[in-house]
């Protein structure tokens, strides 16, 4: 421990001395959220201020988690407890508990970052059966004494002790029926003298043990359940879903009370400096007259809006409106508030930096840049690319009433509605004629791609979100829904079984929400979303609210672009997707997979080329696929005109393209069986079963197909450079780049170069036309990794397929995992997020890093990018910028969330650069 320098750093032993666990308000700021919390540091910020806080102290996060470690608080944690209670207790002339006038206290939860309601809260700590007596006579008030006392009870009770809350809300609930009233507050202080024994008999009861006497025994207590709570079910659940680290612990303030409800001239209420929802400045918040803070978030009385005070208590609404508009600009941005009027006297009890909607986010950060309170670099760090994302696709209209019958995993954000088809033919079909579609699928595979184009949504019951369905519907930026286990999908009945025996017909409309994963019956209306409509040039800014939230999403995505260092360009397949990806700031395609080109009508002429028996069958099957390749690459190179386009050469294994081997199987059977002919089915029967592999993304696929199947790669080589000739002799700017898949040694990759640079120069002759064509290799193996120093010696270029990098590094089936045990490690806490979703920093990470700097030791002009999902991960987007990538590449709906998220990363960079 001698070693660590700063004590409040780490984990702390119990026999450490000089570490510090508590912190009067006086003493802290706003910069120690790591040892005080969010809600301790803010309140120490405010007390330097000046501003009116109870005074009190705060118990550190490290105390926390000393206990947390061990079972036990610190040793020194009671003596400096009891130091800093004593020194309030003569701050404020009173004792903890004492009969008369006593001092009561709040014990409160304050993690790190907010997690509001999740952790436990006790207030009114130090009334007894004593001490109630000497409040009632201090205050003037016995009602409010007792109403105070029964809220300890009944929070002590649940919160410290373990109590069924609901036994308390069901007593509160007869006493009022017995009253023949509806709320607490016209309950008068001899029925809460009766309520307040009805409590103490619950508690007894229900937890074994009398309700505590003892001022002291409360407030110890209290603050242990406060740390208990850090681990309690819903604390957990909501930083798994927040991505909150869970070995930070909680801080804990143990403030002086102050009393909302003390009659018509208290009360207590939230307030904020803005919008949240929207952004824009007003008054916003909540006020409840005669109330404690529970009150106002359980929603048990009614609000009156915030403005309301002005005409209740204009010298307290004066006074927060002053001290509002101090701590936005204190603290430069919305703030969310909470505070207390006491008999005419306002209290802050807390202020923290306000959650906010994507758009309020947006608006916030360029309001707050013209005010001079921030510069442009900062606005950027007050948006993320997650809330980007949540802007672009069109949602549910919230207020519409639904109907849920199942819930999968949110693949691919958006909204879709539809009517529900079991098959692509159907898809294709009813779409033509004018039908919107939803396609429902088990699982999707590459048969299925001219009827996931066709719909407005994919829903399955398999998979996870890098399954065939996910990557593809983002990829064409469709709304999809995978892994939907409750659902019973029956592709040949064309029907779909929902919990509690509901049956969806084909052509029954459904709803699906790609952003929360939940499926609905019938037709949920749909908002769309202005901000797509921006970065297809279809809106500009104007005077109205959305043209608003354009304006502000173009001047913070203007500034990310100067700034950003990463180039990104697009995952694209097709001239149509390119265009799109352009519009949406695509400086090039990083990944043009070449397999999706081959399906469809094109299907006939690859099976003619796996069934080959000779050579001139082979040749003959290339010689006609390669006037079709070579016009998607026209169609491409111009599209993309003047950027580069990376064309990925054939990755799958062929069996994909072949058909289903017990659907064959049963064909031949049958035609056996009634001895028609089937001499077809039978030598295809017999090819997919001579390509039948146990594990085909293992087997042989990518540069085996290659080097194993004479003349495919070739044929995709002549294809490319004859587009690249024919659009450079139009007059275009055409720079392709050919990428050789699944490389693991530099033999491999060498072999194949040789062939393409002939290939290559066979076509600038016949032709009169010089080309640069970039040869480069995907690094998607740990092999390749391992090795990139000597691959880089035949590569111009590395892309990293992280998907296939992740799935080799971590020994997953990317299709199986998800929907298996996924779930499982992320309740564990195994994984913070899916490696598939944000790359692994650790294991995957730490290969793209050795291999970006082994490639560059050897080749110092070796361009880098990334073409795996990860490229438009807003976390995985700042490693790439880290370990100094060139480019990212991904669908073309998450090209602004990339762009955006490389601006922040560079101006991340720099502040750290200036620190």
């Amino acid at each position: 421990m001698s070693e660590n320098k700063d004590p409040h750093v780490g984990h702390v032993a119990q026999s450490v001395e000089g570490v510090k666990f508590v912190y009067d308000f006086t003493e802290g700021n706003k910069g120690l959220k790591d040892l005080l919390g969010g809600k301790g540091a803010n309140l120490a910020e405010m007390t330097n201020l000046g501003l009116p806080v109870p005074p009190g102290f705060t118990i550190t996060t490290e105390a926390c988690k000393v206990y947390l470690d061990s079972g036990d608080e610190p040793a020194a944690l009671r003596d400096e407890v009891s130091a800093h209670l004593e020194a309030l207790e003569k701050r404020m002339g009173k004792k903890l508990g004492q009969a008369d006038d006593p001092l009561l206290v709040s014990v409160r939860s304050g993690a790190k970052f907010s997690m509001p309601g999740m952790m436990d809260t006790v207030l009114n700590i130090g009334l007894s059966d004593k001490s109630v007596k000497g409040l009632a006579d201090q205050a003037g008030d016995e009602r409010f004494a007792w109403d105070s006392y029964r809220r300890l009870i009944q929070m002590f009770g649940r919160t410290v002790l373990g109590v069924d809350g609901e036994l308390f809300e069901d007593a509160l609930d007869k006493a009022k029926e017995t009253k023949n009233v509806t709320v607490d507050t016209e309950l008068e202080a001899a029925d809460l003298k009766k309520l307040v024994t009805t409590f103490k008999k619950i508690v007894k009861k229900e937890a074994g043990r009398d309700f505590p006497q003892d001022a002291r025994e409360q407030m110890d207590l209290a603050i242990k359940a406060v740390f208990d709570s850090w681990n309690g079910d819903r604390a957990k659940l909501y930083r798994r879903q927040e991505r909150i680290p869970h070995d930070l612990g909680t801080a804990v303030n143990v403030c002086s009370m102050v009393f909302g409800n003390l009659g018509p001239d208290s009360g207590t209420g939230v307030a904020f400096t803005r919008d949240p929802a929207s952004g824009h400045q007003g008054v916003y918040g909540d006020y409840l007259q005669n109330a404690q803070g529970e009150d106002v978030v359980a929603g048990i009385r009614n609000t009156v809006p915030l403005a309301e005070l002005e005409s209740i208590d204009k010298k307290s609404y004066d006074q927060l409106m002053q001290i509002m508009e101090t701590l936005e600009n204190h603290y430069k941005d919305l703030c969310d508030i909470e505070f207390t009027i006491e008999r005419g006297q306002l209290w802050m009890l807390q202020t923290r930096v306000g959650k906010r909607t994507a758009g309020a986010a947006f608006r916030i950060a360029t309001q707050l840049v013209d005010q001079g309170l921030i510069d442009e670099a900062e606005a950027l760090q007050r948006v993320n690319g997650a809330q980007l994302a949540q802007l672009m696709f069109p949602r549910f209209d919230e207020e519409a009433k639904v109907q849920q019958v199942g819930r999968g995993i949110a693949a691919s954000p958006g909204a879709a509605v539809g009517k529900a088809v079991f098959d692509s033919y159907t898809a294709v079909k009813w779409s033509r004629s004018g039908e919107k579609v939803i396609l429902v699928r088990r699982e999707t595979n590459p048969d299925d791609l001219d009827g996931m184009i066709a719909a407005e949504g994919i829903l399955t019951s398999r998979g996870g979100k890098t399954s065939h369905a996910a990557v593809v519907a983002r990829g064409m930026g469709k709304t999809c829904v995978c892994g939907a286990e409750e659902l019973e999908v029956d592709t040949k009945r064309r029907r779909m079984t929902v919990p509690g025996g509901h049956v969806v017909e084909e052509g029954d409309l459904i709803s699906i929400d790609g952003s929360s994963g939940k499926v609905y019956l019938g037709e949920v209306p749909v908002v769309p979303s202005p901000v797509v409509e921006y970065f297809e040039g279809r809106m500009h800014a104007g005077a109205n609210d959305a043209d608003e939230l354009v304006e502000a999403v173009h001047r913070i995505m203007a500034f990310a672009d100067r700034k950003r260092r990463l180039w990104v360009r697009a995952n694209a397949d097709n001239a149509e997707d390119a265009l799109r990806a352009r519009r949406f700031g695509a400086q090039g395609i990083g990944l043009c997979r070449t397999e999706h080109m081959f399906l469809g009508d094109r299907r006939e002429l690859v099976e003619r080329l796996i069934l080959a028996d000779t050579e001139t069958e082979r040749e003959e099957s290339l010689k006609a696929l390669l006037p079709l390749q070579k016009q998607d690459f026209v169609e491409l190179f111009s599209a993309m005109d003047g950027l580069p386009v990376t064309i990925r050469l054939l990755d799958p294994p062929l069996h994909e393209f072949l058909p289903d081997i017990t659907e064959l199987s049963v064909r031949v059977a049958l035609a056996e069986s009634r001895q028609e002919p089937h001499e077809n089915e039978l030598r295809l029967l017999q090819a997919v079963h001579r390509l039948h592999e146990q594990n085909p993304m293992l087997g042989l696929r990518g540069v085996r197909l290659g080097l194993v199947i004479p003349g495919l790669f070739t044929m995709q080589v002549r294809a490319i450079a004859e587009a690249a000739a024919e659009r450079k002799n139009a007059k275009g700017d055409p720079r392709a780049e050919i990428m050789i898949p699944l490389v693991g040694t530099v033999q491999e990759l060498e072999i194949v170069r040789e062939e393409a640079d002939q290939v290559v120069a066979e076509v600038e002759a016949a032709t009169g036309t010089q080309l640069k064509l970039a040869i480069g290799t995907m690094i998607e193996l740990p092999r390749a990794a391992l090795t990139a120093g000597q691959i880089a010696e035949a590569a111009e270029f590395f892309s990293f397929g992280t998907n296939d990098l992740t799935q080799t590094v971590w020994g997953f089936s990317r299709d199986d995992v998800e929907a298996s045990f996924f779930t499982a490690y992320l309740e564990k806490g195994i994984f913070g997020v899916s490696p598939f979703e944000t790359i692994d920093k650790d294991g995957v990470g730490s290969l793209v890093k050795l291999a970006a700097e082994a490639g560059r030791a050897t080749r110092p002009d070796l361009k880098l990018g990334v073409c795996g999902e990860h490229g438009g991960d807003p976390e995985s987007v700042h490693f790439f910028h880290e370990v100094g990538l060139d480019y990212v590449s991904c669908s073309p709906f998450r090209i602004p969330v990339a762009r955006l998220e490389a601006g922040r990363a560079a101006t991340q960079s720099e502040g750290s650069d200036h620190r």
